[in-house]
């Protein structure tokens, strides 16, 4: 399944989905990103599938960007080609860490919480983060709330993606550095994923190493089998 688009409509649409239905279907491949989060996160919630988080059929990464394009056509069909993402970026906090990966949109997570579809914390997770549109401030908001009810509570480390019509990065940047660096796990920057021009396919459920020091993220096993 490849989501068209993110979809707002995805908080309505995942109460109305047949799970039973779902479960006797078997494990199928899901692609989307954005508000889609919400899909992925009762996917694995319900169903404990790997599911991808990439370029929608109706964005401009799908069809015109030659980068997005060739990872996302990697990942579905020579997986083992591209196992290790590279950040070009620096390390907000350094450091190893081992674990699942997970994530998505910071605000769908955010908003999520509390339901029957989203985990109830990223404990021993590799946390995968992006947003779009959020101003500083807001970023912040949300960080502190995860913060705050213990949602973040043993994350094993945080790799950061885009964070598009988010402000200047350098009023965000500091931000990320104050909420998330006293965690004590190790954090990367601009890992390429999200709503930026050719973004990564990345997959979720998948385990994994970050390594901040070295800015990447490596893939225990390819994203599918």
């Amino acid at each position: 399944m490849i989501c068209a688009r993110g979809g707002y409509g995805a908080q309505r649409m995942v109460d109305l989905l047949d799970w039973d239905a779902m479960r006797a279907a078997g494990p199928k491949v899901f692609l989307g990103f954005s508000d889609s989060t919400t899909l992925h996160e009762a996917f694995a919630v319900r169903l404990g599938l790997v599911t991808l988080y990439g370029p929608v059929a109706a964005g401009v990464d799908f069809v015109k960007n030659a980068r997005a394009q060739e990872h996302l056509r990697a990942t579905l069909f020579a997986p083992e080609t591209v196992r290790t993402l590279t950040s070009t970026g620096t390390a907000l906090a350094p450091g190893r860490a081992r674990g699942v990966t997970l994530g998505g949109c910071l605000t769908l997570l955010a908003t999520g919480y509390g339901t029957p579809h989203t985990r109830s914390g990223a404990r021993g997770g590799l946390l995968l983060l992006e947003d779009v549109g959020e101003r500083p401030y807001r970023v912040d908001r949300t960080l502190t709330h995860l913060l705050r009810t213990g949602w973040l509570d043993g994350v094993a480390g945080i790799a950061l993606g885009s964070w598009a019509q988010c402000g200047p990065y350098e009023e965000l940047r500091p931000v990320l550095a104050d909420r998330l660096g006293g965690l004590g796990v190790p954090v990367v920057e601009e890992l390429g994923f999200g709503h930026c021009d050719g973004a990564l396919t990345v997959p979720f459920g998948i385990a994994a190493e970050l390594d901040a020091d070295t800015g990447t993220l490596t893939l225990a096993t390819p994203a599918l089998s």
